[in-house]
């Protein structure tokens, strides 16, 4: 009992956040002495892959950006005045700290295979539970009411997820392009250039998975709501005229 109790006052939105927030700090001080230490250029002598400045630039601009956006929920509560679930934090929380800290600043892109694609696939999942959360929060609301079918409000989370994930992929085009750096892998490791639909496969690849792990979080959202549906229709009977 008392273990029970202990656990309900824990704030897992609060443990998570601040995990991450001390990671990301922790980081970008060991990228900034990094990015002295590094070499300019991949030796070519070296068969294992070697960080240097461009990719400890990358990983300075993910951290600095994990810490402006895990704010993001926040600022929309205050601004807003909604309630974002707690679970939704901290789902959006371990998806940064896989995403920047493991992905980047531990190389689980290189090291783990298909760490992208798992990103995405649950990145996908959450920002379609994410749209389902959007469409509950604004119907709860005194000031906004939505009442939409189940299958808008699907509709809505699916089409939520594939624009978020067509957001971020056009935050990597435009970094890879203003830094010259190698978000959406159009070159090898070795700096080799991609042609044709090789140097698309990674960003195609992405917005298919997102696309996909959206359509199923969408789907299954659609049944809850069909079953919540026939529920409250057999909940009360109507009463017999005599």
């Amino acid at each position: 009992m008392r273990w029970k109790e202990v656990s309900k006052k824990w704030n897992w939105r609060k443990i998570v956040g601040i995990i991450l927030f001390v990671t990301l700090i922790a980081s970008i001080i060991y990228i900034v002495v990094m990015l002295f230490l590094s070499p300019q250029a991949v030796p070519a002598s070296t068969e294992l892959h070697t960080n240097f400045k461009s990719d400890y630039t990358l990983m300075l601009i993910q951290c600095i950006l994990g810490l402006i956006v895990m704010m993001v929920p926040s600022m929309i509560e205050r601004k807003w005045s909604i309630n974002i679930p707690n679970y939704m934090y901290v789902l959006y929380f371990i998806f940064l700290y896989c995403a920047i800290y493991l992905g980047e600043v531990r190389s689980f892109y290189y090291l783990i295979p298909f760490w992208d694609v798992i990103l995405h696939a649950f990145s996908g999942a959450m920002l379609g539970a994410l749209g389902f959360s959007l469409i509950s929060i604004l119907n709860n609301s005194e000031r906004i009411r939505v009442e939409l079918s189940p299958f808008f409000v699907s509709l809505f989370a699916f089409c939520f997820a594939v624009a978020a994930g067509a957001i971020w992929e056009i935050y990597e085009y435009t970094v890879d392009s203003v830094l010259s750096l190698n978000m959406q892998k159009y070159m090898l490791e070795n700096g080799t250039l991609l042609v044709g639909q090789d140097a698309l496969a990674d960003t195609m690849k992405d917005i298919i998975v997102d696309a996909v792990s959206a359509l199923v979080m969408s789907a299954a959202g659609y049944i809850a709501y069909k079953l919540r549906e026939k529920k409250g229709n057999v909940a009360e009977p109507e009463p017999s005229e005599n």
